[in-house]
């Protein structure tokens, strides 16, 4: 697995020469959110669709 220097490095060679600061700190960004989504998934720290439907659900009915 790579470091967070080395995957930065990655991705900022794939990415277009005329890329903006913008560009690679939203890449940046997604990349750390996508691998830490996946960490929580690896350590079963998600909640099943259905039950967040049901909440969202829940709240939507007047009390």
């Amino acid at each position: 697995m790579a470091t967070p220097k080395q995957a930065a490095k990655e991705l900022i060679e794939h990415m277009p020469d005329q890329a903006s600061w913008n560009d690679i700190m939203y890449e940046l960004y997604v990349k750390q959110k996508i691998e830490a989504g996946l960490k929580a998934v690896a350590e079963g720290r998600t909640v099943p669709h259905e039950d967040i439907k049901r909440r969202l659900m829940d709240k939507k009915r007047p009390a």
